[in-house]
């Protein structure tokens, strides 16, 4: 007798049955259960929205075992060890699974999240392979201590053997290696230490801010600030289309504004030299370049990599919002590490279509902004948003957004139908009360 998978593979099921399948109520095994959700999931453009749903959510335990099994069908794995799909709690299992290819471990482990990193880490699997190591190397999330030891497992010095002696020395690692020509003070404090000044946004950068967030910034991403040097300021979706032609108004070289008599012999004796924001163009004997008449977007057109995450650490709430849209990747997340960076500034970037997908993963980690209930709405509204952290977010937003949601046309349809399903179910739970 063929299995119920291989009449579902043939189109062989009517309707109801499908709808059925997509729900997970079919009487079958549990592993052909997932089997077939995974195969609507993937290839059914009727049912695959209400079978992913039903994935998300599918009992722990039946679960786990698919993980682990390397009976399982390449399918399933493949499905569970996807960036989009990846649960926590089945990651150990998949990541010792021989049928797990490691192709697929690294793809995964380039985004994995921050609650996904220390697992992989703690696999052996990952610490012996190379290709996972490097991928992990460049995904945002692993930082600190935890940066240290892939590079550490990398340069092959405790190769699979990564014991928890090692494991504490990374942790107490208290001053990273300086980048190269700068003297780096001892990081700062993050950014939940600095609530007091959160809120506030002035126009002045480098009086408010110490140098020492940015030494500690710099130092953290030194990896990827030498793999993005010369990147020049590229913003995701376009300047013009944003701000308007209006707002980039065409200087003749005759209108720039020469230096002013103060400013020339402050340059002329040498003071200047220290006050250049890092990435600022200088003239031949040293001296800060002299100020022109110029738009913010022209300002950070003039700065390289490291002057635009200094811009972002101590910038104004302009230079922020131009910034977050940065199309390199170690800029954009700088702007999030802003201690002047206020809750309805990241409302804001949370409902922007414009910024790099990992702009909008890393909200989500900061606790701050998570406590913020607008936040979190306009995250879940976002169709830039991926799609699992959608997901995973939506238990906590509230019914009457719930219903708006199942009715907005731009969010994926997962979404849509995920949010009117929780919507009925918590107005039964009201009307029951």
């Amino acid at each position: 007798m063929p299995r119920m998978i291989d009449q579902i593979r043939a189109s062989k099921l009517p309707s109801n049955m499908m709808q059925f399948a997509a729900r997970g109520a079919l009487s079958v095994p549990p592993e052909e259960n997932i089997e077939i959700l995974v195969y609507l999931a993937r290839n059914n453009k009727v049912f695959g929205d209400l079978a992913r749903i039903t994935l998300a959510g599918w009992d722990e335990k039946a679960s786990l075992a698919a993980a682990a099994n390397p009976k399982t069908p390449p399918e399933v794995l493949n499905y569970f060890v996807s960036p989009e799909n990846v649960r926590p709690k089945l990651l150990p299992g998949l990541l010792e699974n021989s049928s797990v290819a490691a192709g697929e471990i690294a793809k995964m482990a380039q985004s994995a999240p921050a609650d996904s990193v220390g697992i992989l880490l703690k696999s052996a699997r990952v610490r012996t392979s190379k290709a996972i190591l490097e991928s992990l190397r460049s995904n945002p999330y692993v930082k600190g201590s935890d940066a240290v030891l892939v590079a550490d497992l990398l340069k092959g010095n405790s190769a699979g053997q990564v014991g928890p002696n090692i494991v504490e020395a990374v942790v107490e690692t208290k001053s990273p290696a300086p980048v190269a020509g700068q003297t780096i003070s001892p990081p700062a404090q993050k950014a939940e230490t600095q609530g007091s000044t959160v809120e506030k946004d002035a126009s002045s950068h480098d009086a408010e801010v110490p140098d020492e967030t940015v030494s500690a910034y710099l130092t953290e991403h030194a990896a990827d600030i030498s793999a993005e040097d010369g990147k020049p300021f590229q913003a995701v979706g376009g300047i013009v289309d944003l701000l308007g032609a209006d707002y980039f108004p065409v200087v003749e070289v005759k209108d720039i504004a020469g230096p002013q008599p103060s400013q020339a012999v402050t340059a002329a004796s040498g003071a200047a030299v220290s006050s250049a924001p890092i990435g600022m163009k200088t003239g031949a004997s040293g001296a800060a370049a002299a100020p022109k008449r110029e738009n913010t977007v022209q300002k950070i057109n003039r700065l390289d990599v490291k002057g635009r995450i200094q811009l972002a650490l101590k910038g104004n709430k302009e230079e922020r919002s131009l910034l977050i849209r940065d199309g390199t990747k170690v800029v954009a997340l700088a702007v999030l590490e802003a201690p002047k960076l206020s809750d309805g500034e990241v409302e804001k970037f949370a409902s922007q279509k414009n910024v790099l997908e990992a702009v909008l993963r890393q909200i989500p980690l900061k606790r701050r902004f998570m406590k913020n209930y607008p936040v979190v709405r306009n995250l879940v509204a976002n169709p830039r948003t991926p799609l699992d952290l959608s997901l995973n977010l939506m238990k906590h937003v509230m019914v009457n957004d719930l219903k708006n949601l199942s009715s907005n046309k731009e969010v994926s349809e997962t979404v849509r139908k995920l949010a009117l399903k929780m919507f009925k179910q918590k107005q039964d739970e009201a009307n029951k009360k």
